[in-house]
Order: structure tokens, then C-alpha cells, then sequence
């Protein structure tokens, strides 16, 4: 197809892509929406080739992506016919989500856990309260990340190439340009490698070596609630159902005990590395290598040996 709105459709994934990258969620947003997905951005056909949880994909390029405000305004008659569009509560889908939202004059659902045809169960209250959200008629979602989890769609996939126009920023925005952090300072739900500060490592100097070590290592750094609380971390920093939840390669806990509430914001790491004196503690059994010994200790013989590399 070439312009116009998309097919009347139940649910489509809305993904944002860049450089041909796929952000954190994108396979999971696209199973939630019954695996139809529009892609967007730069390389989205290089994109879509990794998307294996969609069979219907809509691909709409642009070399270079405009401000979210003019693909809010490019996208929203292209999904008028979209009962419920879902996007990854990625950087870019909790920039795009309000905006695309309020130019299709809809209600907005962030950080979802489930998103049906009527509503979503989202978390409240610091992830203490599970609130089930109900919606008359069409809406928005963002979905988080790492929790719903995906697998291929199966079938014949189809794509459909999209045009659009691009008109300038609305008045009263400008975009500057965008960034892309450094490894060790990655989004923590986008980072393939995670390395986990617990309170076994004593103080905020020990944390200090970890995100040395971090960027060292290309990995971002996170923490337990025990560590942000003492504000050794950022609260953005803190890894659990309180705070961000990963799916990670390979995660690294350092002196961490592994409480539930840490753990259940782990998603389904393929790897686990526990560093921690108690060999029964939680963490130490769910890893696939447990080293029994003082985190600190073993932390600054890593970045000795990382310096003399």
C-alpha cells in the first residue's frame, strides 16, 4: 500500500526503529497486538526482518526521524482505523505514546502489563497495586518491556511499504538532536549486559568502582532498592517490581541477596552471575556461576585486572 490509513484493524504496534534496530519490547508489542506491527524510522526493512513475532507489518521509512510531535501528526491518520495501537515503553514509545495519543484524540494507557481490546492492567503506586483499567472505545498503550515475554508468529509473513509526507515541527517545538548514551549509562531495559549493585558491596565508593567497571565492560549498572535508598544510585537505577524491569543476556550481582521484589524485575536473564559470601542465598541459587566471596574484594580485582588490560 502507498499512503492512506491502515486497514480496520483490532490492534497494530506502533515501533519506532533506528539505524535498522529494533528498541526493547519491540517483539513483545507486536505479539500483544496480534501480530501486526507498523515500523517506522530508519532501516525498518533491515528491521523487519528480526520481528519475528509479527506475520502483518506495515513499514513506513524515514531517513532521518523527525520530532515526535510531526510523526504523532504523520501517523494518526494512518491508524484511524486502529481499535488499540501499542507501542514498547522504549525511550522513544513514551515520547511518541502521549503525543500520538492526543492527535488521535484518544485515552493513553502508559506502562501496561496486559493490553486487551477493552482496557490494560497497569502497575500504580510504585508497582505496589495492580490496577485493572477499563476504556470505552479506541485507545493508546505502552507496553513495559521484558514482562509479557514473545515467540515467532508463525505463518507467511507479509510487509506493506507506507509513504508519507513530512511536514515541519509544530510550532513551539525544536529538536536539538539526539544522543545515545554511552554503554555503561544505557537505558537499563534496553542493556543486553547489566551489572547489579546490592548492598553486600558497603558503600557508595564500592558502587562508584561497579560503574567504572561498567563502562569498562559495555554494561549498564543498576541496583537493588536497599543501594538507591542510600542514594549510592539514582532511582532510576533500581532493578525490580518497584522500579525497571530488564531481559537481559547476562546479569552480574554483586552482593546482592536476591529478594523477590529484585528478582521479579529481572524478566528471564539467559545468563546470572552472583557474587555474594552466602552460598544459600537466592540470588547465588539462580545463578549459573556463583562466586562465594566478598563482593568489594572481588569487584576491585576486576577493575585492577580491567586497567591492566
Amino acid at each position: 500500500m502507498s499512503g492512506g490509513a491502515l486497514p480496520a484493524r483490532d490492534a497494530v504496534a506502533v515501533i519506532v526503529v533506528r539505524g535498522g534496530e529494533l528498541p526493547q519490547g519491540a517483539a513483545e508489542s507486536a505479539a500483544e497486538a496480534g501480530a501486526g506491527a507498523l515500523l517506522v524510522g530508519d532501516g525498518v526493512q533491515e528491521a523487519r526482518g528480526r520481528l519475528d513475532s509479527a506475520r502483518t507489518v506495515w513499514a513506513l521509512e524515514a531517513a532521518s526521524l523527525p520530532d515526535p510531535g510531526v510523526l504523532a501528526a504523520v501517523l494518526a491518520p494512518l491508524l484511524a482505523r486502529v481499535h488499540t495501537v501499542v507501542l514498547p515503553a522504549s525511550p522513544d514509545g513514551r515520547d511518541l505514546a502521549p503525543r500520538l495519543a492526543a492527535a488521535l484524540g484518544r485515552v493513553l494507557l502508559a506502562g501496561a502489563l496486559t493490553v486487551t481490546r477493552h482496557g490494560a492492567q497497569v502497575l500504580r503506586h510504585e508497582g505496589r497495586q495492580l490496577a485493572e483499567l477499563a476504556v470505552e472505545g479506541p485507545f493508546v498503550a505502552t507496553l513495559v518491556p521484558g514482562v509479557r515475554g514473545a515467540g515467532p508468529a508463525g505463518g507467511t509473513p507479509v510487509t506493506h511499504l507506507v509513504e508519507a509526507s513530512w511536514p515541519g515541527a509544530p510550532a513551539g517545538t525544536r529538536a536539538l538532536g539526539t544522543a545515545a548514551p554511552g554503554p555503561g549509562g544505557a537505558p537499563l531495559e534496553q542493556a543486553s549486559r547489566v551489572l547489579g549493585a546490592g548492598a553486600g558491596l558497603g558503600d557508595g565508593a564500592a558502587v562508584a568502582v561497579l560503574a567504572g567497571v561498567g563502562r569498562a565492560l559495555g554494561a549498564a549498572v543498576g541496583a537493588t532498592r536497599a543501594v538507591t535508598d542510600q542514594g549510592w544510585l539514582g532511582h532510576d537505577r533500581q532493578i525490580g517490581t518497584t522500579g525497571v524491569v530488564l531481559d537481559p543476556d547476562l546479569y552480574v550481582a554483586f552482593g546482592v541477596s536476591g529478594a523477590s521484589q529484585h528478582v521479579g524485575g529481572l524478566g528471564r536473564p539467559r545468563h546470572v552471575v552472583s557474587v555474594n559470601t552466602d552460598p544459600h542465598c537466592p540470588m547465588t541459587a539462580m545463578a549459573d556461576l556463583g562466586i562465594v566471596a566478598d563482593a568489594p574484594a572481588v569487584l576491585a580485582e576486576l577493575a585492577r585486572r580491567l586497567e591492566d588490560v
